[in-house]
């Protein structure tokens, strides 16, 4: 049957569905597929051939290339290996084509069902200013335009952001004046790369306010349900991490406000299928209030099925993906919007660091393992590769309880237990951000969490860092040796040296037939010791450690949390040094701009933007970092670099 099932009239049955996507979201709709009994169809660039989503479908076709320019971002190819597969229906998931209207009308052009809104819905909001116009018509909320050329100091501050696309992709926060101008040029610059359209607007930004959203699904019967709000106010880089379901401290009313606002919506662009009204939940300027009493401001919409579904899945036991297939065969919606029971919260895990910038990490992921009692939707398994040309999210972790206090302590604990090795996460910071008195007590539920928490959540060295140096050399020196490592004539103490979270750990010990002696830890006994366990008595506490080495990585797990160390080379290569003043790649990635004019031999200042890269679907500004003359540019716009390449050199 030709056309969308979110339009059509009559109905279609789906027996085999394309995901015109990857990792994590193509696991989770193929995890529904299989329930309903529909075939499924993957599609994968050449970096992803061996990616989990690959080999978990029924059927596969290749997208020749590697970046997402040159396969899941290529419409055509993928309408293409729908009818070669024989597949009936495409579902976008989220990101790259999800919320393309060219894409859509493409695919139900072909005769295939697009399990989606219709393409005049995604036209309608694809253009935030655009969106907004048609708001205001629908009489949904809304904040007041800037015209950046009368902008004045009072209107301060001020949030620049793309028309097109999301992920916090052309958006920057503006607080002076003066760089109004260059932010402007900034944010168009990523805009046009990102998403083909340099267009941007200018709007207030609101401090302490929180991300509040609904989720929508709507039928093409004249049913349109509101399933309630997700908090979504903790992000870094404008892009979320720790989401919840409901959004806690609302009053009913600012809720019936924001169901009925995200209705309005839906029904003013004639909505089909699951989709997400954003709102920008502000303090009550002219009473006081706190962001729990304040006003909601329609942000945009999300014509998708959004990252963080599965919290409103858990709340009304219902699942989203199941849904939207069945709207998109023309299937009314039951007639009883289902009633939400207890507390949700997700938390992305992604592969950056939080103490670096947010970094994004790539590198094998040898192993995760997240204990039983909460979801997992990952993108990856044991052995799978992450890699630079896609998004650095690992898994979301997914606790639901029956209050929201019992939801945050489940998903904390869950994460903490989690076994992770790998490339360098923000697992750490989840769980310190979970237990921060601000998120626990909803009192801190805003937009500036981060820049306000960030330095303590990103602590470095604790005591658990020694300890698990202590048991790390120990498994290494019983793996190593056939004698398990215990030594039957006195000698000097062993040495090695690790280095975590910034800090280096020298470990001296002994061990013989009469124990461990081990310096800095007095009162330590050894209990037990395997190359991959060592337990120890720890001032009468009993305390397993489980260790796993990988090249010069080793990850230890124990009651005192995860470490990463690694281990340090008894001397140090002499040669392995770089010029003062050289600017180095802090990840793989591309140069995607380079700053107007530079040349080698400008004077630059401290802080002076030099170039900036992309890696996993972000851009990293590259600075000098102090003032002197730039004696080298070796880089140049597109080049792939790897950790370490030199891309600049600041001479005094």
């Amino acid at each position: 049957m030709a056309g969308s099932g979110s339009g059509a009239a009559g109905r279609t049955e789906i027996r085999s569905i394309l995901v015109a996507n990857r990792g994590e979201i193509a696991r989770r709709i193929f995890r529904t597929c299989r329930e309903l009994g529909i075939a499924t169809v993957a599609v994968y660039s050449d970096a992803d051939a061996d990616a989990a989503h690959v080999r978990e479908a029924d059927s596969a076709v290749r997208l020749p290339g590697e970046t997402p320019a040159d396969t899941y971002l290529r419409g055509e190819l993928i309408v293409k290996a729908a009818l070669a597969a024989g597949a009936d229906a495409v579902h976008p998931g989220y990101g790259f084509l999800s919320e393309s209207s060219a894409f859509a009308a493409a695919v139900a052009d072909a005769g295939l069902v697009w399990i989606g809104p219709p393409p005049t819905a995604i036209e309608a909001m694809a253009s935030k200013t655009r969106a907004k116009e048609l708001m205001a018509a629908a009489g949904v909320p809304l904040l007041v335009p800037v015209d950046p050329a009368a902008a004045t100091a009072g209107e301060l501050p001020l949030l620049v952001k793309a028309a097109a696309g999301g992920g916090g992709r052309g958006m920057r926060i503006v607080r002076e004046l003066a760089s109004l101008a260059e932010e402007l040029a900034s944010a168009r610059a990523e805009a046009a790369a990102a998403f083909g359209d340099g267009e941007v607007f200018v709007e207030p930004y609101v401090e302490g306010g929180r991300h509040v959203e609904v989720q929508v699904l709507a039928d093409a019967h004249g049913a349109v349900w509101t399933l309630g709000t997700r908090d979504c106010s903790l992000q870094r880089r404008h892009q979320k991490v720790i989401e919840e379901a409901p959004a806690p401290g609302l009053p009913d009313a600012l809720r019936d406000t924001l169901h009925r606002a995200a209705a309005q919506a839906a029904r003013a662009i004639d909505y089909r299928g699951a989709g997400t009204v954003e709102f920008l939940v502000s303090p009550a300027a002219s009473d006081g209030g706190t962001p729990a009493s304040g006003r909601a401001y329609f942000l945009e919409m999300n014509t998708r099925l959004q990252v963080e579904h599965p919290v409103t899945e858990e709340i009304y036991r219902l699942d989203l993906v199941a849904l939207q297939i069945g709207v998109a065969e023309g299937r009314p919606l039951p007639a009883t919007l289902p009633e939400p029971h207890g507390h949700a919260v997700e938390a992305r895990l992604y592969a950056e660091d939080p103490a670096a910038g947010w970094q994004p990490q790539t590198g094998t992921v040898h192993r995760i393992d997240v204990p039983d009692g909460v979801r997992l939707d990952s993108g990856i398994t044991d052995g799978d590769t992450v890699s630079i040309h896609y998004d650095s999210m690992l898994a979301k972790v997914i606790a639901w309880a029956p209050t929201r206090a019992e939801a945050v302590r489940k998903l904390a604990g869950a994460l903490e237990r989690a076994r992770i090795h790998g490339p360098v996460t923000n697992r750490d910071l989840l769980v310190r951000s979970l237990r921060h008195p601000e998120f626990a007590a909803a009192t801190g539920l805003d937009t500036g969490f981060y820049d306000r928490n960030l330095d303590n959540l990103t602590g470095t060295a604790t005591a658990g860092d020694g300890l698990s140096a202590l048991a790390a050399a120990l498994a290494d020196a019983h793996g190593r040796s056939r004698f398990g490592g215990f030594r039957n004539v006195p000698a000097g103490p062993q040495v090695k040296s690790y280095a975590c979270a910034g800090t280096t750990h020298e470990v001296r010990y002994r061990l013989g037939r009469a124990g461990l002696t081990a310096e800095d830890f007095p009162g330590i006994r050894l209990l037990r010791l395997a190359a991959d366990q060592v337990v120890l008595d720890v001032d009468g506490l009993r305390r397993t450690f489980t260790v796993a080495r990988y090249g010069d990585r080793v990850h230890v797990d124990s009651p005192l949390g995860a470490r990463t160390l690694t281990a340090l080379p008894r001397f140090p290569d002499p040669t392995a040094r770089t010029e003062p003043g050289s600017l180095l790649a802090p990840m793989p990635g591309t140069v995607v701009r380079i700053a107007d004019g530079l040349a080698e031999g400008d004077r630059v200042t401290a802080g002076q933007p030099l170039l900036w890269l992309e890696a996993m679907k972000m851009e990293h500004k590259i600075t000098a970092p102090a003032a002197g003359t730039l004696t080298a540019l070796p880089a140049r716009t597109g080049q792939q670099v790897e950790v370490g390449t030199l891309l600049a050199v600041v001479a005094d």
